[in-house]
């Protein structure tokens, strides 16, 4: 069943595209927010409930602070652009995401409730330009 006759011109923005714009959003605080854990990491060992040895990947705090940190530049990036509506923007923002919830799941011991809110929000984040991707590029025609 085409656009038309749904009775919605192809060119039409919907509102899902609200969704794009939360994912472009989100990818921005949670690329802040790893950039805050990398600085963190770098800067106050004691910050965090366990020691490296108590982590799945145990590497010094040092080696954790940079990965968040460039993770952190790297996802805000995504989310900047995820909002052109670009095909390759998509996918650099569900890999991305993916990356950023699989960095948390490794650095869940260190920091529980914070690693599982932005691995949800990652979650998110995925589930939003995947089901709504395609309609802020229609709406952007």
């Amino acid at each position: 069943m085409s656009n038309r006759a749904a009775g919605r011109d192809a060119h039409e923005p919907t509102l899902w595209t609200g969704w794009i714009t939360f994912a472009g959003l989100m990818m921005m605080v949670i690329g802040f927010f790893h950039a805050m854990q990398g600085l963190f990491a770098l800067f106050r060992d004691g910050y965090f409930l366990v020691g490296t040895d108590a982590l799945p990947v145990a590497v010094d705090w040092t080696t954790w602070g940079w990965i968040h940190l460039s993770l952190g530049v790297l996802v805000a990036w995504a989310g900047a652009v995820v909002t052109t509506g670009r095909t390759w923007a998509k996918v650099v923002t569900v890999l991305f995401a993916l990356v950023s919830a699989i960095v948390e799941l490794a650095f869940l011991p260190a920091y529980p409730i914070w690693s599982g809110m932005m691995i949800t929000l990652s979650v998110l984040v995925v589930w939003a330009v995947l089901v709504h991707g395609d309609e802020l590029r229609v709406s952007r025609r």
